[in-house]
């Protein structure tokens, strides 16, 4: 197994409770991958989910069959959107069982009734087809005309694959912050033109909006290390070995096996030779180990921004913080905002408005603040930028990430009552607790090429061809050697363990 990551876990797991005899190589530390939690400042007794930080995809089925302890907590609000219009600071409020506040909230942005009818329709829908997709995920492939007929829906499976995304919102969503909340779910992680009919931003939204068949993101109990750990435990549980400080420098693949070399953490040269490999690590990093043409490099496209916070910020509209940050807290994502920033960024500039999104992990599980951070007040923040292509930072990695979070920060104070910076928490050298990250130092620190965090463009979770019809997407070049990374399989994405639940199908249950 070449990667530790939930994928490589995953995959480790299932084989080894079916008696396999398993070996996880993972190049770093600890196991996850970009699944972890740390005590990222020096003296603040906090956890923070360090790279990844909601579960969405990950299937009841892979918890159920593994037994994983692993615990999700329901955020209580969806969204809140801060904003100013006509002058006067207010938000978009959006519970997680739209009541009567929510429909409230939309009838003062939009001065009638019809954008949130429009807002429940288009959802309405969504949540129909992720009923009908979710089983789908970890069952064999099939056919494009198979699975049309089990949708209620296929309309909107089909415009979300054929047409703009910003064109399908469209046809349901008519206010340009409205629009910009609904598209954002296509940009995370993915530099994309949402007026394009290239099907990119389209199939971000859709596994943003599938998972579980609810699409819900839940904010995991402990941490997302706590994730992974239970995933790891689940190997060990079942025999798989774990070893860390393994850098697999190469991949020879034979018609009755693999040799596996790799470098311990004392420096030796060390190998195997293995019946199967299965590849959690990203296709550049397969074909690299393999001596193929690795292709085009992925880009990644995010400002990852992680602070802990001596309190919650007051806002200038009055909403109270532990509302509006209890969800996911949008800034600047109006849809002309997403166009303009997309426009300077694929030009080659850092927009001059970043879009971005904030959330606050502690609001919805305390358990990753220590005894003196939980009876002080104290609270953790993640930001998410949207596009900010790694191509913008090559030149100047730390100079263009420190400008974007100035970009960042003054944008997000433009709604608060105080500065961000006063409410942040100081570590034991009296430093801002405040950490950033582009995707030039995602790569750097995990290996993942490009910082891309879903290790390439998505794939729609349909079979492609005819010879995928009934398989798992996960073959690669070499029959001995199987995908279980995100974008090495067609329904990869997101901390989901798909791939790997996929790459062991693959193996214990061939065609």
């Amino acid at each position: 197994m070449v990667g530790g990551g939930h994928n490589g876990l995953v995959a480790a797991a299932y084989l080894a409770r079916a008696g396999r005899s398993v070996l996880v190589l993972e190049r770093q530390a600890a196991l996850g991958g970009a699944a972890v939690s740390r005590q990222v400042f020096e003296g603040v007794d906090v956890r923070l989910s360090a790279y990844s930080y909601l579960v969405s995809l990950l299937p009841d089925r892979i918890v159920g069959d593994l037994d994983l302890d692993i615990r999700l907590a329901d955020r209580t609000v969806a969204s809140y959107t801060a904003l100013t219009r006509d002058g006067r600071p207010g938000g978009l409020l959006v519970e997680r069982e739209e009541g009567p506040a929510t429909a409230t909230s939309f009838a003062a942005l939009t001065g009638s009734d019809a954008e949130f009818a429009g807002w429940q329709r288009f959802y309405g829908r969504l949540a129909g087809l992720a009923e009908d997709l979710a089983p789908t995920l970890v069952e064999p492939l099939l056919a494009p005309a198979e699975l049309e007929a089990r949708l209620r829906d296929p309309e909107l499976w089909h415009d979300l694959r054929e047409r703009p995304l910003a064109d399908v919102v469209g046809d349901h969503l008519s206010d340009d912050v409205v629009r910009g909340v609904a598209l954002t779910d296509g940009l995370i992680g993915t530099f994309a033109d949402v007026h394009a009919a290239d099907g990119l931003a389209g199939r971000c939204f859709l596994y943003h909006l599938v998972g579980n068949g609810t699409g819900q993101w839940r904010v995991p109990v402990g941490g997302m290390g706590a994730v992974s750990g239970a995933m790891a435990a689940a190997a060990r549980r079942h025999g798989a070995e774990l070893v860390t400080r393994a850098t697999v420098t190469a991949l020879d693949p034979r018609a009755d096996g693999v040799t596996v070399s790799w470098t311990d953490d004392d420096g030796r040269q060390r190998s195997v030779d293995a019946g199967h490999v299965v590849c959690g690590a990203a296709p550049t990093v397969l074909a690299e180990l393999t001596g193929a043409d690795p292709g085009p490099r992925p880009s990644g496209s995010q400002l990852k921004v992680n602070m802990v916070l001596a309190r919650l910020p007051r806002l200038r509209s009055g909403t109270d913080p532990a509302t509006a940050f209890a969800g996911t807290f949008h800034v600047d994502e109006a849809a002309s905002q997403i166009d303009a920033a997309y426009a300077q960024a694929a030009a080659g500039r850092l927009p001059d408005v970043i879009p971005f999104e904030v959330y606050c992990h502690s609001l919805s599980d305390a358990s990753i603040l220590g005894p003196t951070e939980r009876a002080t007040g104290h609270h953790t923040l993640t930001l998410f930028g949207l596009h900010t292509p790694a191509e913008l930072y090559r030149d100047d990695p730390d100079g263009t990430r420190d400008e974007a979070v100035r970009r960042v920060v003054a944008q997000l104070d433009a709604h608060l009552e105080e500065p961000l910076l006063d409410c942040l928490a100081r570590d034991a050298h009296g430093r801002p607790c405040l950490q950033a990250a582009s995707p030039v130092d995602v790569e750097a620190s995990l290996g993942m090429p490009g910082g891309h965090i879903f290790h390439g463009d998505l794939a729609w979770p349909v079979a492609a061809t005819d010879d995928e019809v009934g398989g798992w997407g996960v073959a690669t070049g070499h029959p001995r050697i199987v995908a279980a990374s995100s974008g090495g399989t067609v329904r990869g994405g997101a901390v989901s363990g798909l791939g790997g639940y996929a790459a062991a199908r693959h193996l214990l249950d061939p065609r």
